[in-house]
């Protein structure tokens, strides 16, 4: 499929500063391919560095043409709707790619390569369904509790909070500071980011914590294994967590949360309760009563994108007074603060 060199264009057309854009901003951030250009005509004319601190010079346009001439070859659709739809007004423009010889990669639950097979011309051309499972794997049987490296599951207090961006931090980290460390994607992004990993929400409930467990077996060889969050306990849509939890049995976690909420985003009736209370909940939840080991929260990855510097740190201070572990921001103050004292 994706080959390193390969040119990306990312799709991102009216979600640039929207959660919804989370799979374009991810690449942005972490894919290693060069990206020559972004699709979103309410800011063409801009820069991925002027809208978002991302350190990459992506300049943003209006048409797909435009970014065809600066040499792309493989479309990324960098927007993910809720349910994972793929919206008939897109149609057009994967037709579009495809009939100028991209290829496409598409994160979404709606998958096209059987749709669109009739538009690919040749052996190099192809279309990456992200979210469909490549292995049907074994009941779970607790087998990653016996493993002696460090485990870290990401978990978080709601949906697109910072999970997959706390992970793939924490992971550079390690690499940069010659960690032996594996990542478990189990989410469109990191698996686009990774080139493998498992689509946990595309995967039947009774395959999941089996399938979460064999992609942690296969990284036994490790020392710190990161595995990629995905949902959380307090969603009333979302059963992604406690697979994670079985299938890795973790002895760390980290808990990412957005500063600047009190509720889920979606459903608003739900109120996020006291953090103390919703640690200890994970915490009780992953260990059962010591079956499967004692794992904790080491910190807190904050997302605080609606706040000022000033205000982020105010905040940082009193969750770190309140809760006596470390809180920091990722992207706007490293990570280092959550691991360093216990890797």
């Amino acid at each position: 499929m994706l080959k390193p060199q390969q040119k990306i264009v990312l799709y991102m057309e009216g979600f640039m500063h929207s959660d919804y854009g989370k799979m374009g901003l991810g690449a942005a951030r972490y894919l290693q391919n060069p990206i020559v250009g972004i699709i979103d005509s309410q800011n063409a004319g801009s820069n991925i560095n002027k809208e978002h601190p991302i350190d990459r010079d992506i300049p943003i346009f209006e048409k797909l043409d435009q970014v065809i001439d600066r040499g792309a070859e493989v479309l990324l659709l960098g927007i993910a709707p809720s349910g994972g739809r793929i919206p008939d007004t897109w149609l057009p423009l994967i037709g579009e790619a495809l009939a100028n010889g991209l290829s496409i990669i598409n994160g979404l639950h709606d998958t096209l390569a059987q749709r669109f097979a009739q538009h690919i011309r040749d052996s190099k051309q192809w279309i990456w369904d992200v979210r469909v499972p490549q292995f049907t794997p074994e009941i779970a049987s607790a087998r990653a509790a016996q493993l002696t490296n460090k485990r870290l599951l990401m978990i978080g207090t709601d949906m697109a909070c910072g999970k997959m961006t706390a992970g793939l931090e924490i992971y550079r980290w390690a690499k940069e500071n010659h960690i032996d460390t594996g990542f478990v994607a189990t989410g469109q992004i990191g698996i686009t980011v990774m080139g493998s990993g498992i689509p946990l929400d595309a995967l039947k409930v009774d395959h999941a914590c089996g399938a979460v467990e064999q992609m942690v077996l296969n990284q036994k060889n490790h020392d710190l294994v990161v595995i990629e969050g995905q949902g959380s306990l307090l969603h009333p849509g979302s059963t992604a967590t406690l697979p994670l939890m079985r299938g890795s049995c973790p002895t760390h976690m980290i808990l990412c949360h957005r500063a600047d909420k009190t509720t889920l985003r979606h459903p608003e009736s739900i109120n996020i309760p006291p953090l103390a209370d919703f640690i200890a909940l994970n915490e009780t939840l992953a260990s059962v009563g010591g079956t499967y080991g004692t794992p904790k929260v080491m910190g807190i990855a904050l997302n605080t994108v609606k706040l000022s510097e000033k205000e982020a740190q105010e905040y940082i201070y009193h969750l770190e007074s309140e809760l006596e572990i470390p809180v920091t921001d990722v992207i706007r103050f490293g990570v280092e603060k959550l691991v360093k004292d216990w890797l």
